[in-house]
């Protein structure tokens, strides 16, 4: 059987402040370092900020664009990934990862939650959602990382 690297989905608001900002990229930077590959959905906010910081660092980043443009990605997306199904790809976005990091978002960020725990990927947040039943609570990037890198490997055997 062929080694994968472990696949890490971030998720979080599409627009987010600064210090979220922050967050998400310092996540990126170690997904990137533990040799993971991030996914997002490919587009601003949350989903810029952890691509960004996995890039900066070396590390491959995939996009799930709701759209029907590859374009239509951040800047910071090696593979862009088109589905043009909407809110639909959140699907796809979550069930590509072997974990899930969660950062502060709405509606869509709550329904991918719920799509990671109901699927029983390991799902950790960071900065929101630790209230909801079956989230892994982290209190830094580093933190949130290594809880997703651990509880993927241990879901994998």
């Amino acid at each position: 059987m062929t080694s994968r690297p472990v696949r890490i989905t971030v998720v979080g608001g599409s627009r987010c402040d600064a210090e979220t900002a922050s967050l998400a990229e310092r996540v990126g930077q170690e997904i990137a370092r533990g040799g993971g590959i991030l996914i997002s959905g490919g587009l601003g906010g949350v989903m810029e900020a952890a691509s960004r910081g996995a890039r900066l660092a070396g590390g491959v980043t995939v996009g799930i664009l709701p759209g029907p443009h590859a374009d239509d990605a951040n800047e910071f997306v090696k593979i862009p990934i088109v589905t043009d199904m909407g809110q639909a790809r959140n699907v796809i976005n979550v069930l590509s990862g072997n974990a899930v990091i969660a950062l502060p978002g709405m509606e869509g960020t709550l329904s991918e939650i719920a799509t990671a725990l109901k699927s029983g990927i390991p799902t950790v947040a960071l900065g929101a959602w630790s209230d909801v039943a079956g989230v892994i609570p982290a209190t830094t990037p580093e933190e949130a990382v290594r809880l997703a890198f651990e509880r993927a490997r241990e879901s994998a055997k």
